[in-house]
């Protein structure tokens, strides 16, 4: 699958995955040689493995799915959304962590993930989590490109920079953890959102000055309804906490104007917006038309609280068996299962426009 267009555009996925596009857009048929990842827990692959951080995942049941059964740092049971947009785009199946020692040359060309569970826009965020910031993320990223010109040259290592597809997928801890967590009563979330858009604005300019042109921008889903904020406040019924809701969907709506300014100002950029909050609203409230019979509790554990460092025990009998049954792999994540389904929902409508 293909980026898309000889100019400057925005491009809006929307609920359904269906697309609404400039009309002066045309198409361009050049392949995209890498998937680059930046932001939280949902894309991460494994870059905490290493690092002092509650926000890790590198022990049983995590990865129970994956291949050979191994936990690898990704946040559920198998692949995550970098290894299905990766997939989406016809690079290559799998898109490995950035910081794993066992990287090979090719791994880079093709794709990396830089992104750190507990990651925010809000430095506070990342300080809660001990995450690696959206800055760390560039640094990183500024290493990759001197690493791919030492392997392949300056022309093709700047091909490779020039035609890679860049995701963005962050600000759901930044929300959840640090605005409900502790700033809810001294700031007023419009405020606030205002604050995560600019930090947001920032980066992706950094990321252009750097060299990057094709963004894909995930929106903040629906996260008064995962089950850890059913539990923590969503009263003794364990409603969704309508309160994030709001939050998540005024970030969103921001965060479609900020592309649209920065499509207007960055030449020869490229954005598509991910609505990923109206998809996982349609599975949390029809589960059984997707498959699926368990909405409002994860497979691990109990599936109210229990996320990462809770999650420790692969023989745990009140985990799950058949996950693909389930929404959530924990009190926070999808399962590998829901995150197919959710990237197959956002990218059908796109793939038949190319």
């Amino acid at each position: 699958m293909n980026f898309v267009s000889q100019k400057s555009f925005i491009c809006l996925v929307i609920f359904w995955g269906f697309v609404v596009c400039d009309a002066a857009i045309t198409y361009m048929n050049q392949k995209i040689p890498a998937v680059l990842v930046f932001g939280d827990s949902v894309v991460d692959t494994g870059n905490n493995n290493n690092i002092q951080t509650p926000a890790k995942c590198n022990f049983p049941p995590y990865g129970r799915d994956f291949i050979a059964g191994k936990p690898t740092g990704r946040f559920s049971n198998g692949k995550v959304p970098s290894d299905f947009i990766a997939e989406a785009f016809g690079v290559k199946e799998i898109l490995p962590a950035y910081l794993d020692p066992n990287l090979k040359t090719e791994d880079l060309l093709t794709g990396v993930v830089f992104a750190s569970g507990g990651n925010g826009f809000d430095p506070m965020t990342n300080v809660f989590a001990n995450a690696f910031t959206l800055g760390d993320q560039l640094n990183f990223f500024k290493e990759y490109k001197e690493k791919i010109k030492a392997a392949v040259g300056e022309e093709r290592s700047s091909t490779i920079v020039s035609k890679s597809a860049y995701i963005l997928c962050t600000g759901t801890n930044d929300l959840l953890n640090t605005y409900f967590g502790t700033l809810s009563l001294r700031v007023d979330i419009n405020s606030y959102t205002d604050f995560l858009i600019s930090a947001f604005s920032t980066f992706i300019k950094d990321l252009y000055g750097l060299g990057a042109r094709r963004f894909g921008i995930l929106s903040i889903p629906i996260i008064g309804c995962v089950p850890s904020q059913r539990t923590q406040r969503g009263g003794l019924q364990r409603n969704c906490f309508e309160d994030a809701n709001k939050a998540a969907l005024l970030f969103n709506s921001k965060l479609v104007s900020a592309i649209s300014s920065l499509n207007s100002t960055l030449s020869g950029a490229v954005f598509l917006y991910f609505d990923i909050y109206n998809p996982l609203r349609s599975l949390i409230e029809n589960p059984a038309k997707y498959g699926f019979e368990v909405a409002n509790k994860g497979c691990c554990g109990t599936g109210k609280v229990e996320v990462t460092l809770l999650c420790n025990s692969f023989d745990d009998p009140l985990t799950c068996k058949d996950d693909t049954k389930y929404i959530f792999w924990d009190s926070f994540h999808p399962t590998e299962t829901a995150y197919r389904t959710l990237v197959n929902m956002l990218l059908t409508d796109l793939r038949s426009m190319l």
